[in-house]
């Protein structure tokens, strides 16, 4: 997972988001043997099949 994002902090955000957003989608909720969304969101960053970019955060000015 380090090898794809940089570091493994990153990792786990980068799929903690995408577990999130597929969270999102409606599912059949009968079919029982599905993966949990975050392991299979793990999956796919180590796959490489998961695309992201880093957006660097504007510092709010008081």
């Amino acid at each position: 997972m380090a090898t794809e994002t940089g570091n493994k902090y990153l990792g786990v955000l980068v799929a903690a988001k995408f577990a999130r957003f597929v969270n999102d989608f409606p599912r059949d909720r009968s079919v029982d043997f599905e993966q949990k969304l975050t392991t299979r969101a793990l999956d796919e960053l180590v796959r490489a099949r998961l695309p992201f970019r880093l957006v660097r955060r504007r510092r709010q000015e008081i």
